[in-house]
């Protein structure tokens, strides 16, 4: 998929990013790479927003305030979470995702998921702009292909 196969078919689309501040330097890589592809994807730079959260957890509470404010025509949620010695793991691991599945079910706006959980530091690397790509750009881009389909299924 290029930048031309959503010229003028979305038309001027306001997207959010909603990013956890813990494992920052993550989370800065897959926001960066999030960013990149949108404009590549034909989103204006200008309408691109950043909200940083403190942690996972935090994101699908962001995620709704953000639909509340009736600015977002989509959300990508961007995060990562490494397996620690706890259940903690578990519980910020599935509750997020969780979260963030019932407000993309429950409304008009299109979200995304890049909370990446995982068991180490060399897998989050490989998916954070490393061997395996960038899987915030990953989640920009089906944001973007969601809201075609949207706005492909409701014109038709």
């Amino acid at each position: 998929m290029t930048s031309a196969d959503h010229d003028g078919e979305l038309g001027p689309v306001s997207i959010a990013l909603v990013c956890s501040r813990f494992n920052r330097q993550l989370v800065d890589q897959l926001e960066a790479g999030a960013r990149a592809a949108l404009v590549e994807h034909g989103v204006d730079e200008t309408r691109i927003d950043t909200f940083w959260v403190p942690g996972a957890l935090e994101i699908p509470s962001a995620a709704k305030w953000v639909i509340d404010a009736g600015r977002h025509q989509a959300i990508v949620g961007i995060g990562v979470v490494l397996r620690g010695e706890t259940y903690h793991f578990e519980v910020v691991s599935d509750q997020s995702a969780a979260g963030l599945m019932v407000l993309a079910t429950s409304g008009d706006v299109v979200i995304t998921n890049a909370i990446l959980t995982l068991d180490t530091l060399q897998q989050a690397l490989d998916r954070a702009g490393g061997d395996l790509g960038n899987k915030g750009a990953e989640a920009a881009i089906a944001a973007v292909e969601m809201l075609a389909l949207r706005r492909q299924i409701t014109a038709g």
